[in-house]
């Protein structure tokens, strides 16, 4: 608890952290706005309303949430790396690994805050920008939806991986900063990763017959993964089945085993 209370001072206690935050805040609601101003007229789409809601820019590696999480995570270890707040006489094993689970879990309940304030400011930035033409039934009415909102083509199930995803994000931001102890290398590192993993998940499934969940592909700015497999037969029927579970947490196992050795070897965290 002593770890996790520090972890949340040095979190608050940074300028960068605010900085961080509210350009995140701000960017989202600028792009969610702009993003629905542009709509077609007509009933709006399931998946235009989620980009439009989680400010999705396709030139980019991971939604604006969750690339601000990455940032918070490779500052939560880079400012450790400058400024270490472990006593030389405090460096144990057990202590570093307890000081990057504390540093984990502050991580994460920072990420999943500022998704709530984000998508509020975002559904907020699109309710005032949408065209008057424009028919949004699946964003603010949910009665209005053919089955729940949670059903396949429903809003409700990629909203709510979205936090999923930018927990990831935080977090990946932090261990691969813990690898290379650098914020800036590890805030790269971190945009370059789904560009590497996407293909490699997208061309396994395509080998397997299967597709991506429909509610995932409304979330992922990057399509080269999705396009090995938009030919292939939707199998999984939007459903998160075993193989495409397994290509997603296979790369997070292999962060996380990665960042236990390297405190293995070190000595100071």
């Amino acid at each position: 608890m002593r770890l996790m209370a520090s972890e949340v001072r040095r979190l608050r206690g940074v300028r960068s952290t605010w900085v961080v935050v509210a350009g995140a805040v701000a960017v989202n609601a600028a792009v969610a706005a702009f993003t629905a101003s542009r709509l077609p007229t007509g009933e709006l789409a399931t998946a235009d309303a989620v980009r439009a809601v989680a400010a999705v820019v396709p030139a980019l590696p991971l939604p604006l949430t969750a690339l601000a999480a990455a940032v918070l995570g490779a500052l939560a270890y880079g400012n450790e790396a400058r400024w270490p707040g472990l006593p030389a006489s405090r460096v144990t094993l057990g202590r570093r690994l307890s000081a990057l689970l504390a540093k984990s879990l502050v991580v994460g309940a920072a990420a999943l805050l500022l998704t709530v304030v984000t998508l509020g400011v975002n559904a907020l930035a699109v309710w005032l920008a949408l065209p008057a033409a424009v028919d949004a039934p699946t964003l603010f009415d949910p009665s209005g939806l053919p089955g729940a909102p949670f059903a396949a083509g429903g809003i409700g199930r990629p909203l709510a991986a979205f936090p999923a995803l930018v927990l990831a994000g935080g977090w990946a931001g932090l261990l691969i900063t813990s690898l290379v102890r650098s914020a800036v290398v590890g805030i790269l590192l971190t945009c370059a990763l789904p560009a590497l993993l996407e293909p490699t998940a997208g061309l396994l499934l395509h080998r397997t017959g299967r597709n991506w969940p429909l509610w995932m592909r409304e979330l992922m700015p990057f399509q080269y993964g999705l396009d090995f497999v938009r030919s292939a037969a939707d199998r999984t029927a939007g459903a998160l089945d075993g193989v495409v579970a397994a290509a997603l947490l296979a790369p997070a196992a292999l962060l996380v085993l990665a960042a236990v050795l390297a405190q293995v070897r070190r000595r100071s965290l």
